[in-house]
C-alpha cells in the first residue's frame, strides 16, 4: 500500500511539476508579448519615412512598448485586410473611412472607439470627419490626414502651350488639351492600371454633372446603372477621349510609375489627391500648380472628393491597451499635422496648424469653400463588391468605349444581385 501511495505521490508530483512548467512558460510568453504592439500600414515607398518618424516619436515617448510595424503595398493590403481582421489581426491597422470602415464595423470586426473619442477630445477636434468615422451611432476609426482632389499641372508646359489660366470650365479644359496636343505634349496622365484612379474621374464627372445627392444615391445602390444620367457621365468621359486628352497606354501605368511622366514633361496634367505632391522633386515643385476639377454644369452645386485615412483597432487585437495609447498619440494636433505635411495631405484635426505647402493650401481652400458636399471616394462610399465590379468596368470602358451599353447592363445586373439580396 505504501508503495502504491508512493507511486501516486510521485505521479502527482510529476503532474504538478508539469503544470508548473506549463504555467511558467505561459507566463513567460505573456510577459514577452505584453508590451508588444503590432501595426500593419498600407504605404507607398515615399510615405514610409513619414509614418516611421511618427512611430519613432511614439516609441521614444513609450519605451515600455515593443512596437513592430509592417509596411505593405496598397493593392496587396486591400486584398489581405479582410483575412487579417477575421483571423489573427495585428493590434492596429491603417485603413479608410466611410463605407470601407463601416463594412468591417457592421461585421463586428472592429473595436468600438467611441470612449476614446469622448476621452481624448476627438469629438471636438475631429468634428468635420466624425460622421465618416461613425457606423450605427458609434465611432470605429481614428482619423489621420485627408486629401483634396484636383488637377496637378506643369506651369511651364501651360505657358509653352499658350494656356494663360487654369481651366475653370469643361470647355476650357478641352481647349487646353487641344493646345497641349499642338506642341506635342500629352495633356493628361492617367495611372489606369490602378483602377481606383479611374474612379476619381467617374466621381468628379458624376459630381459635376449630377451632383452629390445623386452620386450618394448611386453609391448606395439606389440608382440603376442603365439610368440616362449615369450614361451621361460616361459619354462626357468619352468626349475627353475623343479629343485626345489622355495619355497613350494609360492602362500600363500605376500610381508609382506615373510620376516620371509628369516630371519629364511628357504629360502636363493629372487628376489626383494632394498626397501626390510628394512625388515631385523639391527643385521642380515651384513649377507645379493645382486646380479644382472644372465646372461642367453651373447649376449643380460644387462637390469634392475628400477621403479620410484612418487607424483602426481590430476586435480580435491582442494588445488593445497599447493600441489605444498609439492612437491617442497619433491623434494629437502636432502629430496629425506632421503626418499630413509629410504625406502632402491636409490635417483632419482642427487644432493642427494649417499646411504651408502651396499645393496643400489650394486643396485646403478647395474643401473649405465647397458647398455641394464632400464625398469619401468611389470605392470608399460604395459596398466593396459593387465598387470592385464598377472599377473593373471603368478599365474596360477606358480600353474600349464602344462597349459602354454592355458594361452598364452588366453593372445593373450586378447591382440588382448585390442590393436586392
Amino acid at each position: 500500500m505504501f508503495s502504491n501511495r508512493l507511486k501516486t505521490f510521485g505521479s502527482l508530483a510529476r503532474a504538478s511539476a508539469a503544470v508548473a512548467i506549463v504555467a511558467a512558460t505561459a507566463f513567460t510568453s505573456m510577459a514577452a508579448n505584453a508590451g508588444t504592439l503590432t501595426v500593419n500600414v498600407s504605404a507607398r515607398a515615399n510615405q514610409r519615412s513619414t509614418w516611421q518618424d511618427a512611430f519613432d516619436k511614439f516609441q521614444k515617448a513609450n519605451p515600455d512598448v515593443n512596437l513592430k510595424v509592417s509596411y505593405i503595398t496598397e493593392e496587396a493590403y486591400k486584398v489581405q485586410m479582410g483575412g487579417w481582421l477575421a483571423t489573427d489581426p495585428p493590434d492596429v491597422v491603417s485603413w479608410h473611412d466611410g463605407e470601407r470602415m463601416a463594412y468591417y464595423a457592421e461585421r463586428g470586426l472592429l473595436e468600438d472607439l467611441s470612449p476614446d473619442w469622448a476621452k481624448n477630445g476627438w469629438n471636438e477636434q475631429y468634428a468635420s470627419v466624425k460622421s465618416a468615422s461613425t457606423w450605427n451611432g458609434k465611432q470605429y476609426a481614428a482619423p489621420l490626414g485627408y486629401d483634396a482632389y484636383g488637377f496637378f499641372y506643369r506651369k511651364d508646359l501651360f505657358a509653352k502651350a499658350g494656356i494663360k489660366s487654369e481651366p475653370k470650365t469643361f470647355d476650357e479644359l478641352l481647349e487646353s488639351c487641344k493646345k497641349l496636343n499642338a506642341i506635342g505634349v500629352q495633356p493628361i496622365a492617367v495611372a489606369a492600371r490602378d483602377s481606383w484612379t479611374l474612379a476619381a474621374w467617374f466621381d468628379y464627372l458624376d459630381l459635376r454633372i449630377n451632383g452629390n445627392e445623386f452620386h450618394q444615391q448611386l453609391m448606395a445602390g439606389q440608382i440603376p446603372y442603365t439610368d440616362p444620367r449615369v450614361k451621361k457621365v460616361y459619354t462626357t468621359w468619352k468626349t475627353l477621349m475623343d479629343n485626345h486628352c489622355f495619355m497613350e497606354n494609360a492602362l500600363s501605368y500605376d500610381v508609382d510609375s506615373i510620376a516620371p511622366i509628369l516630371v519629364n514633361g511628357k504629360a502636363a496634367m493629372m487628376l489626383m489627391g494632394t498626397f501626390f505632391s510628394a512625388s515631385f522633386p523639391a527643385n521642380m515643385k515651384q513649377d507645379v500648380g493645382f486646380f479644382r476639377f472644372p465646372i461642367i454644369d453651373a447649376n449643380v452645386p460644387t462637390a469634392e472628393d475628400g477621403p479620410v485615412n484612418v487607424l483602426l483597432i481590430p476586435a480580435k487585437a491582442k494588445n488593445k491597451a497599447d493600441a489605444r495609447r498609439l492612437l491617442a498619440f497619433m491623434e494629437t494636433p502636432a502629430i496629425n499635422a506632421e503626418l499630413a505635411q509629410g504625406w502632402g495631405q491636409l490635417p483632419s484635426n482642427n487644432k493642427a496648424a494649417e499646411p504651408d505647402d502651396p499645393i496643400s493650401k489650394v486643396g485646403f481652400q478647395t474643401l473649405a469653400s465647397t458647398r455641394g458636399g464632400i464625398a469619401q471616394f468611389y470605392d470608399r462610399d460604395m459596398q466593396k463588391e459593387m465598387a470592385d465590379e464598377g472599377m473593373k468596368a471603368m478599365q474596360q470602358f477606358y480600353s474600349d468605349p464602344s462597349q459602354l451599353d454592355t458594361l452598364l447592363a452588366r453593372l445593373e445586373t450586378t447591382r440588382q444581385r448585390i442590393y436586392h439580396k
